[in-house]
C-alpha cells in the first residue's frame, strides 16, 4: 500500500501481524509483541445500579506545595503531606501525576510508599508526548523502548493507567474572556488567517504520517500493556477539529473528521481492553457544534465498551472553533447525565477536574479545584442516591 493510500484504505490501519514481521530482530524486537492478555472484567450494562467504584480524582494540574517551586519541581513533590491533606479535605484519595523521559523506579517506589502511608491510591501517570515527535527511525525506536520500560515500571508499583496527549503543536488558546466573580476564562477562536500561522517546531506532519506514528506505537505498546495489566488512555488533542494543516500539522482528530470518529478509529487500531481513552469532556466538546447533545453518545459508547480509563470533567461555553473554559457548574454540558451513564456501566476509575478559570486571588487554582472536586463528588453521591 502506498503511503498516499493510507487514509483511504478499508481499515486505515496497519495490522499487528505486519508490525511483528517488520520488528523481528529490530530495536524493539519481536519478543515484545505478544497477544497474551491478563483477564479484564467486562463493563456492566444494566438498569440503574449503585456504583461505589468510580470516584473523584486529583491529577497534576493542582499540587499544593511550596509556591516557590516551578512546575517540574512541583510534579516531583506531589506526595508531600500538605498536598495529600489538601486533597483529602476535598474527598480525594486517588491520584494521577506527570512524568517525563525514562522514569526513576526508585523514586516511584518512594512515591508508592508515601501513598500507602497516607492511605492514598496512585492510580495513573501522564507520560510525555515525546514519542509522537519522531519520524520512523532509530530515535523513534529508542523512545518507544523507553515507553515500554516505563510501562513495566508502572506495573511494578501498581499503577494501572498511563495517559498520553499527543501534542505536535501546543494546546491552543488565544483569548481571555471575563468570567464570574472577576475570574478569567481561557478561550479560543479560530484565526481568520490561520493558514498564515508559522509552522511549529516539529515541522509539517500530514494525515498519513500522523496515523502511521500512532499505529506503530499502539501495535508495539498495547501487547506490553496486556502483559503488565497497565491501560493506555489517549487524551484528545486540545482543541479537536482544527483544520488540517494548522501550523503545519494534520492533527489526528482534525477536521473534516469528527472527534468521535477519530476516537473510534484510534481505539480500533489495536482493539484491546488495554487501549482506550482519557475522556476529556471539555476538550471533546470544543470540537462539537452542539456539545450538549453530542457529548452523551460518546460517553455511552466508550463506557459500554469499558474503554474509558479516566474522565477529565471540564465545562465550556461555545463549541467548535470558538469556546471559553468555564467553571464546572456552568456551560454546555449536563454532567449529571454523564455521571448516570458512568454509574450504570460500572465505570471504576477517576473523574478529575481539569482546567479551571483563573483569578488573582487564586493563582494556583486551589479554590477553583476545591469547588470542582466537591461538585463531582456531590454528583456521584446524588446519582447513587437515586437508586439506593
Amino acid at each position: 500500500m502506498k503511503k498516499s493510500d493510507f487514509r483511504n484504505s478499508p481499515a486505515s490501519i496497519i495490522p499487528r501481524r505486519d508490525f511483528t514481521k517488520v520488528l523481528a530482530g529490530g530495536v524493539i524486537g519481536a519478543g515484545l509483541v505478544s497477544t497474551s492478555a491478563a483477564p479484564v472484567k467486562s463493563p456492566k450494562k444494566s438498569s440503574p445500579i449503585i456504583n461505589n467504584l468510580h470516584h473523584v480524582g486529583g491529577d497534576y494540574h493542582v499540587v499544593m506545595t511550596d509556591d516557590s517551586l516551578n512546575w517540574n519541581e512541583r510534579q516531583r513533590a506531589w506526595t508531600n503531606k500538605r498536598n495529600f491533606q489538601y486533597h483529602e479535605r476535598q474527598g480525594v484519595k486517588h491520584f494521577t501525576n506527570s512524568m517525563q523521559g525514562a522514569w526513576d523506579l526508585d523514586e516511584m517506589k518512594r512515591w508508592k510508599d508515601d501513598c500507602d502511608q497516607y492511605g492514598m491510591t496512585w492510580e495513573a501517570i501522564r507520560m510525555d508526548s515525546g514519542y509522537i515527535y519522531h519520524k520512523p527511525g532509530s530515535d523513534r525506536d529508542k523512545k518507544l523502548a523507553e515507553v515500554i520500560g516505563n510501562i513495566k515500571k508502572a506495573s511494578q508499583v501498581g499503577v494501572k493507567v498511563i495517559t498520553m496527549h499527543w501534542t505536535l503543536i501546543p494546546i491552543r488558546r488565544n483569548l481571555k474572556t471575563p468570567g464570574r466573580g472577576g475570574s478569567s476564562y481561557p478561550s479560543f477562536k479560530l484565526e481568520e488567517n490561520w493558514k498564515e500561522l508559522p509552522v511549529e517546531s516539529h515541522g509539517i506532519v500530514d494525515y498519513n504520517d500522523y496515523w502511521e506514528r500512532i499505529s506503530y506505537f499502539l501495535t508495539n505498546v498495547i501487547p506490553v500493556c496486556e502483559q503488565t495489566d497497565v491501560r493506555m488512555a489517549i487524551h484528545p488533542y486540545d482543541p479537536p477539529g482544527l483544520p488540517r494543516g494548522y501550523q503545519g500539522v494534520d492533527n489526528w482528530d482534525a477536521a473534516p473528521d469528527s472527534v468521535f470518529d477519530s476516537l473510534k478509529k484510534y481505539e480500533s487500531i489495536v482493539d484491546s481492553p488495554y487501549n482506550g481513552v482519557q475522556l476529556c469532556l471539555g476538550t471533546i466538546m470544543e470540537g462539537m457544534k452542539n456539545p450538549k447533545t453530542e457529548i452523551l453518545p460518546i460517553v455511552k459508547y466508550f463506557a459500554e465498551k469499558g474503554k474509558i480509563y479516566q474522565i477529565h470533567m471540564r465545562n465550556i461555553k461555545g463549541g467548535l472553533h470558538n469556546f471559553q473554559e468555564v467553571y464546572i457548574d456552568e456551560g454546555e454540558a449536563d454532567f449529571t447525565e454523564v455521571i448516570r451513564i458512568l454509574r450504570d456501566t460500572g465505570y471504576q476509575w477517576s473523574i478529575c477536574p481539569d482546567h479551571v478559570p483563573t483569578h488573582p486571588d487564586d493563582p494556583r487554582g486551589y479554590q477553583a479545584f476545591a469547588q470542582a472536586f466537591g461538585y463531582i463528588k456531590g454528583m456521584i453521591d446524588s446519582a447513587n442516591s437515586e437508586v439506593a
